[in-house]
Formats: structure tokens, sequence, C-alpha cells
């Protein structure tokens, strides 16, 4: 029986030294006030009213002193009616914390990233008192790094790397710093007699033959001659508890990547029961059956599902809110759905956040996206000195055992950044012969892996070139991280390297209009207003952007026109990289942008917004990752048309090349008929494109699919004036807007979140010819001004 401690009344008080807290808040807070679990200190003082929306402005700059006060929540329940060991388990606690029942402590945990059990049956009265307090983690932090001495660590200014936490909590290039408290995750008391099921670990296989095994290993609790026994796809076996079972299913439906296949998924319940078949415990997943590989074979690194080749079109995911426990499985869901409309197939939950719940698992599984999961370790070097050692195996260990059930679990990776930090960040000379990390990622994860979950890949890092002796950034080995192009050369830069497998690149933009507008007030709203440049957390990340739009346009004169640019320049260069790097497979095996996702309203790499909004770069992600795509790209010093075919089936098409001028005359056209095999690509040449580069473009056309390229750069370009024509028509769910283009129109879009907050367009950032036309859907519950919806700031193109 397990009884929700999330249903009591919880009170949250400061305690410790209330040197940093507010004077006009220290008595509150010393008497308490209502708190929540799972919840944080944050949200509670929040709910409370006590405290800005840290979101908002600049308000994360006011609300510090959370961070270095202590805290402590409390709350009462009575002893269980139901006979036998009584044991409280906190799911998660946030982080250095000390739990008292009935005044006695009873446990002290340093690790955010771990559950914990404790058995208290002993310690039960009639009625009773638990209370968690919480220690500063930054002290914590920053005792550990006084006592062992300093380490590198470029991802926040606290030592992060001297404590088992979020270590965004801490801020990063894209986060503010909010240091959480709290019990994050659910609380509950778990009451059992005759036995529990303490882990199940089941190790999912395909033969060669194509039957599905299930090796089922479970750690059990409780009294001599119980049985285990396994239900799955029909199957069922049984033995005495304590030993493994093995379940076999004849030729099940396999489990694939959207991108390749169905998901198919098979509920897997695991009883344990006394002799005479009464059920004392239960567990129970959905699982899939399939093979997962990693290639790394003569310098490659390329993923095989159930035997097949994946290019892999992903994206890097981060924390989707700074207080985990906000995010839902609807939330979770919504997510995943945004990440499969963008075609991507793999998501990579980077280093310095969490393990997710397993709601954001369970929705990869339900929807068909791989999940690389790196342990969390990032931009650091890390002791391997106790008590960190010891806490690093044992949520190495529960993580495993946790996630290892997911379908979607494609990959383990031992860190983020980390061994570039050792080639190219100077670690080398400033470590000398101290630890850094290397034996958790070499020796420790590694056997963790190989003990719990042999059936699938482990690397010891991203980026990661096949040896610990080899540079991080060597092409022709592993997975690199590309980000010099933003932090110093224009995006073309992606063009010149041709990697065996990127698991990072990215550009910067700033949030949707009617998000940024929500959380920044400043009057007037610039680039580089106070407020505007709080939520730009980057090193010189306007800088940047400012650098990354000279290549390409006149200096903006405004903020809308600012905002509209840096919006295209970011999914430009990412379609950039995108295009180039499929056109180079299969020595090229996948992509892994930086980021799907943000945790609040800021500029960043992110292709949805903190609220949720799909930005241009989401669209270009959508174009760019199709399962057909054409591309005009430069071979040997000639131009071409490649059509790259990611689907399992074989592409006959028309293809139409084209020689023509920015008013639309051509110059040059030929056809043909081509036929791409399955996974393969087909290059065409388009011949002689000499002529006047300001004044012409080259386009490829199947009817389906179109590739543009001009032969000059925007600053160059001689652009029309724009004229074409606009009809609105009010639909069931909002608007469409069909444009007929008489010139050419360049990077079309329609901002419709400037006029209602949930209004979304079906399309962005399209090229339409003289004639072309095109129909773009808005979405929204509102009424809105169609005049509005046709002219700037809502319809943008760059030649208007």
């Amino acid at each position: 029986m397990r009884i929700d401690l999330g249903a009591r009344d919880w009170t949250l008080r400061a305690c410790g030294p209330l040197n940093h807290v507010p004077i006009e808040l220290a008595r509150r807070l010393a008497e308490g006030i209502p708190a929540t679990v799972p919840g944080t200190v944050h949200t509670d003082l929040l709910a409370a009213g006590l405290i800005p929306d840290p979101y908002l402005d600049r308000n994360e700059n006011e609300l510090q002193w959370i961070g270095l006060t202590g805290w402590r929540y409390e709350t009462t329940f009575d002893r269980p009616a139901a006979p036998g060991v009584v044991e409280l388990v906190f799911d998660g606690l946030d982080t250095i914390a000390e739990v008292e029942l009935n005044h006695h402590v009873i446990a002290t945990t340093v690790n955010m990233h771990r559950s914990y059990r404790v058995p208290v049956t002993d310690l039960l009265a009639d009625g009773n008192t638990l209370a968690v307090t919480f220690s500063s983690a930054v002290r914590y932090a920053r005792a550990e790094r006084r006592r062992l001495g300093d380490l590198p660590n470029l991802g926040n200014d606290e030592p992060a790397n001297f404590i088992r936490k979020m270590a965004c909590n801490f801020g990063w290039d894209w986060g503010p710093k909010l240091v959480t408290a709290g019990l994050w995750k659910p609380a509950s008391i778990d009451v059992w007699d005759a036995g529990r099921l303490r882990q199940v670990r089941p190790l999912v296989s395909v033969t060669p033959s194509g039957d599905g095994v299930v090796e089922i290993h479970a750690d059990v609790d409780g009294s001599d001659g119980l049985v285990l026994r396994a239900q799955v796809g029909g199957a069922e076996v049984a033995g005495p508890a304590g030993s493994a079972l093995t379940v076999s299913v004849g030729q099940p439906r396999l489990w694939w990547p959207h991108s390749l296949g169905d998901q198919p998924l098979y509920p897997l319940t695991v009883t344990l029961e006394t002799p005479d078949g009464s059920i004392v415990d239960t567990w129970s997943r959905e699982i899939g059956f399939r093979t997962i590989e990693l290639d790394e074979q003569s310098g490659a690194f390329t993923f095989r599902v159930n035997g097949v080749p994946l290019f892999v079109r992903g994206a890097n995911w981060i924390p989707d809110d700074c207080f985990p426990h906000r995010i839902d499985a609807a939330r979770y869901d919504r997510r995943v759905q945004q990440a499969t409309g963008a075609r991507i197939d793999l998501l990579r939950v980077w280093g310095g956040g969490i393990y997710e719940s397993d709601d954001f698992y369970a929705a990869c599984d339900r929807r068909g996206v791989l999940v690389w999961q790196d342990f969390l370790f990032a931009c650091a070097g890390y002791p391997e000195d106790e008590p960190l050692r010891g806490e690093v195996e044992a949520e190495a260990r529960e993580a495993v055992v946790r996630l290892a059930p997911h379908p979607s679990l494609a990959l383990w990776c031992g860190n983020n950044e980390n061994y570039m930090g050792w080639f190219h960040w100077g670690w080398q000379q400033e470590l000398a012969d101290r630890d850094w990390g290397a034996g958790y990622y070499e020796h420790l994860l590694p056997g963790v892996v190989a003990e719990l979950d042999p059936t699938r890949p482990y690397v010891p890092g991203s980026p990661w070139s096949g040896s610990p002796d080899r540079d991080t950034q060597d092409d022709d080995h592993g997975c690199v991280h590309i980000w010099d192009v933003w932090n110093e050369r224009d995006y073309s830069g992606y063009l010149e390297r041709v990697p065996r497998f990127v698991s990072e690149f990215g550009w910067q933009a700033p949030p949707a209009w009617a998000t940024l507008a929500a959380a920044v007030h400043d009057d007037p709203l610039t680039p580089e207003s106070p407020g505007l440049l709080h939520h730009q957390k980057a090193e010189d990340g306007n800088g940047k952007l400012a650098r990354g739009l000279a290549h390409h346009f006149a200096a903006p004169t405004s903020t809308e026109d600012w905002h509209y640019l840096t919006q295209v320049t970011q999914a430009r260069a990412i379609r950039t990289g995108i295009e180039h790097f499929r056109g180079h497979r299969p020595h090229c095996m996948g992509t892994i942008v930086w980021q799907l996702n943000d945790c609040w309203p800021v500029t960043s790499w992110s292709a949805i917004d903190g609220a949720e909004r799909r930005k241009p770069l989401w669209y270009a992600l959508r174009d760019a990752y199709a399962d057909r795509l054409i591309t005009i790209q430069e071979r040997d010093g000639a131009l071409v048309a490649i059509l790259v075919n990611d689907s399992a089936a074989v592409w006959d098409t028309p293809v139409e090349l084209r020689r023509i001028t920015v008013d639309g005359e051509i110059l040059a056209k030929s056809g043909t008929t081509v036929r791409v095999p399955p996974r393969d690509t087909v290059t065409l040449p388009f011949g002689d494109v000499a002529g006047n580069p300001p004044q012409e473009l080259l386009v490829a056309d199947t009817g389906a699919e179109r590739a543009i390229r001009f032969l000059a750069d925007d600053l160059d370009i001689a652009y029309p004036e724009p004229r074409f024509e606009t009809a609105v028509t009010r639909t069931t769910t909002g608007y469409d807007i069909t444009v007929t283009a008489r010139t050419l129109v360049h990077e079309l879009a329609v901002f419709a979140d400037r006029l209602a907050p949930d209004a979304e367009a079906d399309r962005c950032l399209l090229t339409l010819l003289p004639g072309d036309h095109a129909t773009i859907r808005v979405s929204t519950r509102y009424q809105l001004d169609p005049a509005r919806l046709t002219t700037r700031p809502v319809l943008r193109c760059l030649n208007d």
C-alpha cells in the first residue's frame, strides 16, 4: 500500500542564518507558509505572493537570496492502519537534506538525482511529524570546492561540479540562476507485508530469427517461498523469487523510430506471489522489441535500428522548466509532438540537466523518438573523491535500471563536452595529474551499463572521437560539436566541414514576439534595453547576433526588423548546416541541433521558445529534415542538385533545373527523371552558371519539393520591390491567408502571435517566384483584423 504524502498539508519555513532573507519577508518566512509536494521553494514563495515571477524582466536578480538560505518543510500524518513494514519513500530531494521523523534524524542526502527509501516502522506514533530541512546547495558546493581544490567549470559561475544537482540551476548560457530546494518529486509512505519487488530490470532483445526475448531480473524483499511471474505478448513464465526469468515472444512486431516505421508496445507485467497464487506486489511497463547498435568501425558513428542504418535527424533537449515538477505528462507529450512535427527522430537529453520523468520517455516510446541519454556531467572537471564518487555510482545504477525498459532509449553517453575541455580549453595544463572525471566516463559508467543494460551502446562523451587520446574535433572519427561557426564566423562555415556525425551545433534568435513582450516590459523595447539583455545569457550573445546579421543584411533600424532578421538568420544557418551534412551521407550519418526547447523566455538556440511557441527555426527543421529533400550544394567547384531519400521506398521523380533572373525570366532549363534508392542520394549537375550573380538564382524542382539558391548574398541581390496580392478567409480554426506573388517574394512569414497569444501559422519563411501562390493557415481562438494579418509587422518578407 502506498500513501501519497503530497496530499498532506505541508508548511515551509526559512531556517538557519536568515541574513540574506529580505527584512520584510523574514518574519513571515520564519512563521511558515503553505507548501506543495512535489514542489520547490521558489514556486511556494511565488504561490504565496511573496516574490515576483523569476521569469519576468530582471526579477531573477532579486531572488538570489533563496539559494543561499536554508529551508524546512513539515507535515504530519497518522500511523498507517495496514500492518507490515513501513517505509518513507522520497523520489527526489533537492539537494542537501536532513530528514526527521518525530524529531529523530533518519536520513541525510546530498544528491538531487537519486531516490531514497527509509524504514520507519519502529519510529512511528499514532500521530507523526515529518520534517525535511534543506541546507543551501550554493554554500555546500562552495565548501566542497574549498575542501577538494578547484576544478575547471565553463558552465556557470558556481561550483556546480562539486554537487550532484542539476547544473543549469546555477545558470547557463541560455538559463537563469535559480538555485532550487525542495521535495521536487513525489513523497509517500510505503507499507508492505509478505514481500515487495524492490527493483525490476527487464532486458529486451530480438533474436536473429525475429523472436523477442525478455530477460527479467528482480530484486525481492520478503519471506521465503515467494513466486515471481512475468507476462508479455501472450507468453507467461514463473519461477522462484530471486531467480531470473526469460520470456520468449514469437515474432513480435518491431518498434521503430517514427522515421522508419511503427511503434508497437507490449505490456509487461511482473508479479510477486505467494505459493497459493495471492499477489503480493505488481510491477508493469510497456516495452518494445527492437535492436539498437552504434557502428563505430573505421571512424563511423552510425546508429542501426533493427539492422537498418539511420541518418539521425535530431535535436538536443534541456530541462523544459527551471522547476521540473511543473512539467506534467501532457506538457512532455506536447513537446515530443512538436519534435515529431519537425521530423525529429532523436532527442539527446543533455548532461547539465536531469534524468527526465518517465513521462518524457513514455512519450518518446509512443511517438517513435529515440533518446540519447547523457549521464549528468557537463562542461566541467569533476572530483573523483568521496562522497561524490559513491553518489555518482548510486545515481547511475538507479537511472540505468529505471530507464532501461523504454524502447526509445538508444544510447548512454558519459558526459557533455568534458573531453572538449581536455583537448581545447586548457585543462591538461590546468589539471596536471589531478582526477577530473575521466575515471567515471572510461571505467565506472561503462561498467554500470555493461552490468545492468548490456542491450545498449555506450560512448564516453559528446563529442567523442573513438579514443581518449584522439582530438574530439577530428571530423573523420565519431561525433563532433561545431561551435566556432556561431561564436566566431558566418554560418557558411558549416560548409567547410564534413564530419561523421554532428551532435551539437546551433545559432541563436530571440523568442516569438508574444513570448518576448509578455516577459520583458522595457519601454522602449530594444535589442540593448536592460530587460532584453537580461534575457540574453550567452557571452556577447547580442554581439554575435549582430555580426551574424552583418554578413548578410544591412543593420536593422528597428526592433521589429532586428527580431525578424535574427529569426531568419537562425533558420537559414541551421538549414544550411543540415542540408550540407545530409548531402554527405553515408559519410555523415546524423545531426543533432542545439536545441529543441527552452526552460524560460530567453534569446537562445531553441526551435521552441519558453512559452511553447514555434520559432521560424522549427519550420526550417521540418523542411530540412523531410524524408525527401532536394538541396543545391557545391561539389568540386560546381553547383549541383542533390536529392536525398531517407525513406524506405524508392523515390522516382521528375526533376527540373532552372537558372532564372530575380524577375522570373528563364535563362536556362533542363529536365530529367531520377530514381533515388531508399536511404541514398543522387546528384545532378547544373552545368555552367556563369552570368550576373546579383540578378540570378538557381531552382531545382520536383513538383513536390523545391530548392532555391541565390548566386549572390542578400546585401548584393537586386531584390525587386515586392508585389503580391493577399486574400484572407475566415475558417473554423482561424484564418487562411492566400498570397499570390507578382514578383520574387523571399522569406515570407506571418507572425500572427503579434495579434493574439495563441495565433500560430502552419508555414513560415516561404520563397515565392513570380506567379506562385501559397496559402498560410493561421489557427487562433480570437477574432483578428484581416488587414493587420497582411501588413507589417505581421506579414514580412526580406524584400519588403
